[in-house]
């Protein structure tokens, strides 16, 4: 039953959701609520009053969490086994990588060395994220952080 909330969940937030109005669009209120609701389905963890933007990508939410009061910005992307702590602000366009391409031989091609291994990114309180920054693979921020 799980399983099927979840896929269901995935489903309306990427054909519907996803779409909907961000704050001051006419909506957003009612499209801040919708994809709340959804979003407690596909993360592993989701505090209370999170905000996602439009357009915000997750994949799947495999282990991702997200603390109280923080949001994921208009067009982020935001990587599995991603922590976001509370009280964390993201702007538009914030990239969280956890996978990477292997790029360790130099007698072969980088596109033929496949993908390095998963490394988590935990993410503290209390921290501003600015547009477009990227943050990769295994990096941890602290709390009170503004990058």
């Amino acid at each position: 039953m799980k399983r099927i909330i979840k896929f269901s969940s995935l489903f309306l937030y990427y054909s519907i959701a996803k779409y909907l109005p961000t704050q001051p669009e006419p909506g957003w209120q009612i499209a801040y609520a919708i994809r709340r609701f959804l979003v407690k389905y596909i993360f592993d963890k989701c505090g209370k009053n999170v905000l996602v933007k439009k357009y915000a990508y997750f994949g799947k939410g495999v282990g991702i969490s997200i603390g109280d009061n923080s949001q994921i910005g208009e067009r982020s992307q935001i990587g599995a086994y991603t922590k976001i702590g509370s009280d964390v602000i993201m702007a538009p366009d914030v990239i969280i990588w956890t996978i990477s391409h292997a790029f360790d031989r130099t007698d072969i091609p980088i596109n033929q060395q496949g993908a390095t291994d998963i490394k988590p990114v935990i993410i503290g309180d209390d921290v501003w994220i600015g547009q477009r920054a990227i943050i990769k693979p295994g990096v941890t921020v602290g709390n009170h952080a503004i990058i």
